[in-house]
Order: structure tokens, then sequence, then C-alpha cells
């Protein structure tokens, strides 16, 4: 069979590369796909973006189903119209995307259905917002209410910072309409987790544990964006955490969207903050859905599972995700994110990526920002690599993955020298 993956980053590339390993699988065609799906031989670019022109793609060559990867077709509604061409597809609708697409929206439903989340408040007024900034103190976060490719969230450490913010985002409209609201909320400390689950409606499986590095240098210190790296499993998820997480956010929030009339397929990823203390008595609390899996988490997770992953999307997309079940590899997965010059500002592109460490069982570099142009691998974006490795402990991934950093290189790369550190003594 052929399966269609939309999308062009790390994710997809790593989701494309588990799904042509399937004995059942011909080709992984991938909308509009990277310069490494490009490279492979089981993969095939499809240079298709628009929705329409997508649904004559997969019904032309009967494709089996399709799986979508970011976040901004699920807010165009892309399964909303897959569906309704009879087609079959893995993804959240556009009412259930509303979960990442709006940041008030989610902050309500959390409300609402009393799901562990920090304090907020919800602005359109720079005046309003800068007020309530300065009556709760700092530090505290400010997040544009609409997609903002990872870049719409500051975490502001005194009250100028935030202030800024609010003039960045309401002032000067440089993030464009995702940033026609904000949302204000209380800043939450403790340790972060990605638990990401797949649903069909009905059932849920979970997907192995993950920690992700927003921060854009070594110390969780600089800038956030859409991540640096990340490892999986998480060890700040323990079994006990585990079935907490499923019980007090996971379930509810499926059971919410139900309730709300909405029902819920696709990934559902929480961005979870874990206070400390004894695992019955920590606190978790909601930081973030996202309605598709997390990048780069996907790499590492990916990187982890053993079985025909074909198989899973195939029970998932016919409502039969009880009958599914993935073997995981015990060992450590750890990727690390090669990011362009000037990410995540304004990154350069166009700079030709002159040494790659080849890829083998236990070590992969999937693309994200990356075209090929006449044979000559190129940067085409902000986060540009993900090299992603598997090993017997953090620290040995840690050693592998920046070994075959060793072997890469294309002018203004940076990357973070620390991924993994929390879970290492």
């Amino acid at each position: 069979m052929r399966i269609l993956v939309i999308g062009s980053g790390g994710r997809e590339h790593a989701l494309a590369w588990k799904l042509a390993q399937s004995p059942r699988v011909q080709t992984v065609d991938v909308a509009p796909g990277n310069g490494g799906t490009a490279n492979h031989p089981n993969m095939r670019n499809v240079p298709l973006t628009d929705i329409d022109q997508l649904i004559d793609y997969a019904r032309t060559e009967k494709i089996a189903y399709t799986i979508v990867g970011p976040e901004a077709p699920l807010a165009a509604g892309i399964v909303d119209a897959f569906r309704a061409a009879g087609l079959k597809i893995f993804g959240p609708t556009q009412a259930a995307a509303q979960l990442e697409s709006s940041k008030d929206y989610a902050k309500a439903f959390m409300v609402r259905h009393n799901i562990p989340t920090a304090a907020y408040q919800t602005f359109t007024d720079p005046a309003l917002a800068k007020a309530y900034i300065l009556e709760q103190g700092a530090p505290i976060v400010v997040k544009a209410d609409g997609l903002a490719a990872g870049k719409g969230v500051i975490v502001a450490e005194t009250t100028d910072q935030a202030l800024d913010a609010i003039d960045q985002m309401l002032g000067d409209g440089s993030l464009g309409a995702a940033a026609a609201r904000v949302v204000i909320e209380e800043c939450l400390i403790g340790e972060e987790a990605s638990f990401i689950v797949l649903c069909d409606g009905n059932s849920v499986l979970a997907l192995a544990t993950s920690q992700d590095h927003k921060r854009l240098l070594d110390q969780d210190q600089g800038p956030n964006t859409g991540g640096m790296g990340a490892y999986s499993p998480a060890p700040v998820v323990t079994p006990a955490l585990h079935n907490r997480i499923m019980r007090e956010v996971i379930d509810p929030t499926i059971a919410g969207m139900n309730q709300d009339g909405i029902t819920f397929t696709g990934f559902l990823y929480a961005g979870l903050m874990i206070g400390d203390g004894p695992d019955a008595t920590r606190t978790i609390k909601v930081l973030e859905y996202n309605c598709r899996m997390g990048d780069p988490e996907t790499q590492p997770i990916v990187m982890r599972i053993k079985s025909d992953l074909a198989d899973v999307f195939e029970l998932a997309v016919e409502g039969k995700l009880d009958q599914a079940n993935i073997d995981w590899d015990r060992r450590t997965a750890l990727g690390v994110v090669m990011a362009a010059h000037n990410y995540p500002g304004t990154p350069r592109t166009g700079d030709a990526i002159t040494r790659l460490a080849t890829d083998t069982e236990d070590c992969v570099v999937f693309h994200a920002g990356t075209t090929l142009q006449d044979q000559v691998l190129k940067t085409a974006g902000g986060r540009v690599l993900c090299v992603t490795v598997l090993a017997d402990s953090v620290r040995r991934a840690q050693v592998a993955a920046y070994n075959a950093i060793s072997q890469t290189h294309f002018d203004g790369q940076q990357y973070r020298r620390d991924i993994g550190w929390r879970a290492i003594p």
C-alpha cells in the first residue's frame, strides 16, 4: 500500500522513515517533503500543499490513508475535507484542532472540564494586558493566542520583558493574526515532559514519554524555540505518574471534547509541568495542547518503536485502536537539533550542507529545513537537522549524538551541547 504524510519537517521525515520500513508499504509519499525525504528510495516528495489538490492526489494515486504532521493544515480543516471526500486520514477535525490553534480556547476548555493548568487571563487591549502584568508581577508567561510556529511564547523573568512582549504581540503585529489576542498566565515551576497519545475517537494508545528542550542555549537559557532537542523516555514520568497523567489529564480531555460535542481523533500532545515531591502528590499541570506529534520529540520516539507503525495507523483510522500495541526498544533515544544561523529570529537559508553523518541502525539524521537543489543539499529553514541516536543510557546517547554532529557541517550551524542534561545525575 501507499501512505501519504503531510508536512516538510523533521517530524514528517521520522514518521515516513518508520512507515517505509513496513513490508506492506510500497512507498511513502511526503507532501511537500524535504531534502531527506527526497533522497530516500522508498519515499517520494509530492510538491503540493493545497488541500483540494492533495485530495485529488490521494484519490488518483489510491493512497491507503493519510497522516497529517503539522498544525497549519489541521487548523485549516484538512481532516474534515478528506473525510468529506471519503478518504481515510489520521488527525483531528478543525473543531478539535482548536485545542492547539487557540490558546484561549484551550485554557477555557481546561477550566471548564477541571483539567489542571496555570491561572490565566486573555487580552486584546494592550493597556489592559500591561495593567494585569503590573498587578501580577514577574516571572510571568505571555502567549500569542494563535499558531506562531513555536515562537509565540515568552517566559518573562521581569515585568519589563513581559511589557515588551505585549508590545511585540499586540503592538507591532510582528506575529500577525496569531497575536491578535494574548494569553497571560502564571509561570509554573518544575520539570517539563511531553506526553503524546493516539486517539481514534474512542480508544487511546499512549506513546513513549519524552522531554523537549525549548530554549536556544545550554542550561535552558536564551529565547524559546520550536525545540532544540529531545530524548525518550523521560525519567520524570514514572509508572505512577504515567497513570496519574492518563487519569487526570488525557482521559478528562477526551471525555471533555465528547461532552462538548467534538470527537477527538489523531495525536493529542499534552505539554506538562511536573512539580517536585513524591509521585502521589506531585502537581501535574498542562502547559499546552498540541494536536500533532511534537517536533523534535517525534524523532527519538520513533527511533524506539519496534512494531510495524503502518499497522498501528491503519487500525487507528479504522477506529480499532483498542487492537493496537507498540513494542518499545528499552534503550534511550536522543535527538539534537542543528539549527541555521540566526535561528529563531530570521534564519539564514541556502547554506550548503557539506558533510553529513552516515545513517546506521542506531543513528539517523532526520531532515527538517533542507532542500535538494541540483543534487546539492542546502538549508531551507530554521531547524535544519535532528541527529538522533539509540544507546544504552542517556550519557552514551549524548556521546554518540555529538560524535555524529562532529561529522556533519553547514555554515552558521548552531546547536545545544547539553540535550538530556536533566536525566543525568
